[in-house]
């Protein structure tokens, strides 16, 4: 009789469905960025990002585990995280490389966090050049510009002098989550979502 009854169909609970799960995760105001930073990736954050903010003001998670990638689709995300008028906290884990620092950075120090095996990457803008003579000194002077903004805007963001920046980033610049708080680049390592400020 009573595996009569657990076998009926009409006995068991219909697992949730997308929406439901779509619904929920946005309810729950976390993003998530994982990958490669691309337009797509950069259209899809910044669009999670302003429905959050239209839909109130509490804080929003941006979870980030990324190799890096395009750097203007990370100026984009990073442009948009102070833009918005909630406050974005930024979360790395996994590692946290490049554009995806860049993005982690759009954070205010404090609202920076980390989960203990997340590693961090800077390293200085790089970009294929080609074409006739006059294109490439153009794209050296363009990739030339954005290494000094670069060091600019992660000095800023860590507390470091600009100078310090470039020359940690000469060469791929490593740092563990420990490492990546002593250098400013992360306010607080957490484990539990509870730790969030």
């Amino acid at each position: 009789m009573t595996s009569r009854l657990l076998d009926d169909p009409s006995n068991r609970e219909d697992p949730p469905s997308k929406d439901r799960i779509d619904q929920l995760f946005f309810q729950s105001r976390n993003v998530i960025i994982t990958g490669e930073i691309n337009d797509k990736v950069a259209h899809r954050a910044v669009t999670h990002l302003l429905a959050l903010a239209e839909a109130g003001d509490d804080p929003i998670n941006v979870m980030i585990s990324s190799p890096g990638g395009h750097v203007e689709s990370g100026d984009m995300v990073h442009d948009v995280i102070k833009f918005i008028k909630p406050t974005v906290r930024t979360i790395g884990s996994g590692w946290v490389a490049s554009a995806g620092a860049l993005i982690f950075v759009g954070a205010e120090r404090d609202n920076r966090y980390c989960l203990p095996n997340t590693r961090f990457l800077l390293h200085q803008p790089a970009g294929g050049i080609g074409g006739s003579a006059s294109d490439m000194m153009i794209q050296a002077d363009q990739i030339r510009i954005m290494r000094e903004r670069f060091d600019h805007l992660f000095g800023e963001a860590t507390g470091q002098k600009p100078e310090k920046i470039a020359a940690d980033t000469a060469r791929d610049f490593w740092l563990t989550a420990s490492e990546a708080i002593e250098y400013g680049l992360c306010g607080r390592q957490i484990t539990r979502v509870t730790e969030l400020g």
